[in-house]
C-alpha cells in the first residue's frame, strides 16, 4: 500500500514539474480550439462549430506568442440564419504560475493562463451581405495536461468584432473548448525534420 501511495505522488509530482517545463522559455504551442458556445451580449446565444487552428512560441517562461487562423459555423438561437465565420490574426499567452495571487492548480495536472488576441476577420450571413472588421478578444483559461505534452483547454473569452462597413461593434461572450500539443524545442526540430522526409 505504501508503494502505492508513493507512486501516486511521484507521479503526480512529474506532471507538475512536466507542466511547468512545457511552458518555458523556447518551447512551442500547437493546438486547436474545437467547440464554442456563445452568450450573446447584442445578440441571440446560440452555438458555433469552429476550427481555429493556433501556434505560439514561448519569448520567456509563462509568456507565448503566436497566431491564428478561424474558420466557423454560427447558429443563432433566435431564428437568424447561419452564419459562417472566418479571421486571422494574433494571440498572446500569459501562464499564472502556481500560487501567483491565489491561484493554485486543479489536482496540480495544468496551468491557468490568461489569453489575448487582435486580427482581421468577419462573417458571411445566408442571404445576406458579408461583413469584415477588427477581431478582438480576451479571457481566462484552463489546460489540463492529460499527458505530459497534450492539454485539453477550457477557455471563456470576451470576442467583437468592430465591422469596417456598415455594421458595428458585434460582441459575445463564448466558452472554448480545445486542445494544445506542447512541443520543447528539441522535439519541435525533430517533428519539422519529420515533416520535411
Amino acid at each position: 500500500m505504501k508503494k502505492l501511495i508513493f507512486a501516486g505522488i511521484l507521479a503526480a509530482t512529474g506532471l507538475t514539474a512536466t507542466a511547468n517545463a512545457q511552458i518555458q522559455k523556447g518551447n512551442w504551442l500547437v493546438g486547436s480550439k474545437l467547440i464554442s458556445s456563445n452568450f450573446g451580449l447584442n445578440t441571440g446565444g446560440g452555438y458555433n462549430i469552429a476550427i481555429q487552428p493556433q501556434g505560439a512560441y514561448f519569448i520567456q517562461d509563462n509568456v507565448a506568442v503566436g497566431g491564428y487562423v478561424d474558420l466557423g459555423i454560427n447558429k443563432v438561437t433566435n431564428g437568424s440564419p447561419t452564419e459562417f465565420t472566418y479571421g486571422v490574426g494574433g494571440l498572446g499567452r500569459y501562464y499564472l504560475s502556481p500560487g501567483e495571487k491565489g491561484v493554485d492548480n486543479l489536482l496540480h495536472h495544468g496551468r491557468w493562463f490568461l489569453e489575448g488576441n487582435v486580427g482581421i476577420g468577419g462573417r458571411s450571413v445566408e442571404n445576406a451581405d458579408s461583413t469584415t472588421g477588427l477581431d478582438f478578444g480576451a479571457g481566462p483559461g484552463y489546460s489540463y495536461f492529460i499527458t505530459p505534452n497534450i492539454g485539453i483547454e477550457g477557455l471563456v473569452k470576451y470576442k467583437g468584432r468592430a465591422g469596417f462597413g456598415s455594421e458595428g461593434l458585434n460582441s459575445n461572450i463564448t466558452f472554448n473548448v480545445g486542445f494544445s500539443i506542447y512541443l520543447p524545442t528539441s522535439k519541435a526540430k525533430e517533428v519539422a525534420n519529420d515533416v520535411r522526409n
